[in-house]
């Protein structure tokens, strides 16, 4: 994969300080995406299904005869959970420390597992309180490149972004052009569609600054049928990849860790379809939307995005002691 990968030289010199640079100044370096190794970053709230339909959508790829690796760059760590039948991957970071501090090196046996044709690992991040997030995964990538990673050879690698945060190193493949596309992950309420915007704003900015990432679409997950998410990714000018419909089945098979993205389950057809658009799609400009554009997707009713907003007064913020003081400005008479 060395010569299919773009722009992922030297990340100890180029990335060590990545969480201190304002990413206004961090103009991504312009070049074809033409490799045959598709990286695709996949963006989305918290809590949103990320890794249940990441999960299912590597299994679907592998049996339809791909390699794919998977990478969770969520701090959680929680992207492979599903995929491993609940059981915690080690991460990379953890790892790493730990073996350091024994003197050994870290062997890609000790980070990376596979199910189904899928490899997945872990980056993980700090401890809570103890360092920020967006660095932890910068570093986890550096461990990455010393693991090998410009060397492996797969067709689709998939990483898992917080896509709350969109700055410093959850930022990367984006600010860096290290994926060629990005898929976001939302649903039918205004904070999944929120963070998806922001995520689009990302792209754009750096479109405009030269970079070559893209949208690929939206996947809409728990689809109750309302429309919100279709009408959002029509505002922005970006296709559904797929809509994966609200439903007493799959979420009973996704808390007890089942894969549903197979051929030989009734959810493979619609996880076959994703993983058709997921290969096909171009990585397209996206047209974000404003803060009153988001919210005219909802009923007023919902969102108060009927609310008028009320300047305050000088005496509402002095409450009580809203009295005037004499003023200490000099006044001179008039000549």
């Amino acid at each position: 994969m060395k010569d299919d990968v773009p722009n992922l030289t030297s990340y100890s010199d180029r990335l060590r300080d990545e969480a201190n640079t304002d990413l206004a100044d961090v103009i991504a370096e312009q070049s074809e995406p033409t490799s045959k190794t598709q990286i695709i970053a996949i963006y989305g709230k918290g809590g949103i299904g990320k890794s249940f339909t990441l999960a299912n959508l590597s299994h679907m790829l592998a049996e339809m005869g791909k390699r794919v690796l998977l990478i969770g760059c969520d701090p959680k760590s929680d992207t492979t959970s599903l995929l491993f039948g609940g059981k915690a991957c080690p991460t990379i970071i953890e790892t790493s420390t730990r073996k350091k501090l024994s003197g050994e090196q870290v062997e890609i046996g000790d980070v990376c597992f596979k199910r189904g044709g899928v490899f997945a690992m872990e980056l993980g991040g700090p401890e809570v309180g103890r360092g920020c997030g967006g660095r932890g995964i910068i570093h986890g990538f550096e461990l990455l490149e010393k693991l090998g990673f410009h060397d492996w050879d797969f067709d689709y690698v998939l990483l898992d972004f917080l896509g709350d945060v969109v700055c410093g190193g959850f930022g990367l493949p984006i600010a860096r052009d290290m994926a060629q596309k990005v898929i976001l992950v939302g649903s039918n309420d205004l904070q999944s569609l929120y963070v998806a915007n922001n995520v689009c704003s990302a792209v754009e900015y750096f479109r405009k600054l030269g970079g070559n990432v893209g949208v690929a679409g939206l996947v809409i997950n728990k689809d109750d049928g309302t429309g919100e998410a279709a009408a959002f990714a029509k505002a922005a000018d970006i296709p559904v990849l797929a809509s994966i419909p609200q439903n007493d089945d799959l979420r009973k098979k996704s808390a007890n860790y089942q894969i549903v993205g197979s051929k030989s389950g009734p959810w493979g057809p619609l996880f076959q379809e994703l993983a058709q658009a997921v290969m096909t799609a171009p990585p397209i400009r996206p047209t974000p939307l404003d803060q009153d554009g988001l919210l005219n997707l909802f009923d007023s009713k919902d969102t108060g995005g009927d609310f008028v907003l009320v300047p305050a007064t000088d005496a509402d913020m002095r409450g009580s002691k809203s009295a005037p003081k004499p003023s200490l400005e000099i006044i001179y008479d008039e000549v």
